[in-house]
C-alpha cells in the first residue's frame, strides 16, 4: 500500500522553500484539486474516492484530506474563502489556492518524476490533474523521458549483460519498457 504521507520534494527551478517543500503527494493533490476551484474538504474528499478517475490513482481518506487542507493553509497555500451548510452536519469550510498556491501547484504538475516506481502514483495523478487543468501533456512527458532516459538505458544494458540476479534485472528491464509505453501513449492523448 501506498503511504499517502510519502513526501515528495518541488525541486523546479524558481520556486523557494516556502512554497511547498515537503509536501506530501496527498498535499499537492489537494492543492491541484483547490486549485480548480473553491471547495471543502467534504467534496474533495469525494473527488479522491475509490469510485473516481483520480481516486483511482491516489485514494485519500477524508481525515487526510482535513489534515493535508490544514498544512496547505499553515503554509500559505490556500485560503478559508467562506463555509457553506452542510447537508447534513455542520457547516463545511470553503477553502481556494492563493497565489503561491496556484504557481506551487502549476509548478508541481509540469515536473517529472525521479524515479519509476513514482509513475504509479505520482506521475498518473500529475496526468489526471493536468488534464483536469487542460494543460497539455506532451512537456511533462518530454521532460520525464529526459528524467528517464539514462535509467531505461542502464536497465537495458543490466537486463542484456545479466549483470546482476536475472529475474530481478529482467523485472526491472520489462517494467522500465511499459513505463516507456506508457509515456508513448501520453504523448497520443494530446493529438486527440
Amino acid at each position: 500500500m501506498i503511504d499517502p504521507n510519502e513526501r515528495v520534494r518541488l525541486a523546479s527551478p524558481g520556486v523557494t522553500p516556502s512554497e511547498g517543500p515537503g509536501l506530501s503527494l496527498t498535499e499537492w493533490v489537494v492543492l491541484a484539486l483547490l486549485c480548480e476551484a473553491p471547495s471543502h474538504g467534504f467534496a474533495v474528499a469525494r473527488s479522491l474516492s475509490r469510485t473516481t478517475p483520480l481516486g483511482e490513482v491516489w485514494t485519500v481518506p477524508r481525515p487526510l484530506v482535513y489534515r493535508a487542507i490544514g498544512r496547505l493553509e499553515e503554509q500559505g497555500l490556500i485560503i478559508e474563502v467562506g463555509e457553506e451548510p452542510g447537508d447534513p452536519g455542520p457547516r463545511r469550510m470553503v477553502y481556494e489556492a492563493t497565489g503561491k498556491g496556484r504557481k506551487a501547484a502549476t509548478q508541481w504538475r509540469a515536473e517529472p518524476v525521479r524515479h519509476l516506481r513514482e509513475v504509479r502514483s505520482a506521475l498518473l495523478a500529475k496526468v489526471l490533474l493536468r488534464q483536469r487543468a487542460h494543460e497539455p501533456l506532451t512537456p511533462l512527458v518530454a521532460e520525464q523521458r529526459l528524467v528517464f532516459a539514462p535509467l531505461l538505458e542502464r536497465l537495458a544494458e543490466q537486463f542484456r549483460t545479466s549483470d546482476g540476479e536475472p529475474v530481478v534485472a529482467a523485472w526491472r528491464y520489462e517494467s522500465s519498457q511499459a513505463v516507456a509505453r506508457l509515456l508513448d501513449h501520453l504523448e497520443t492523448l494530446d493529438q486527440t
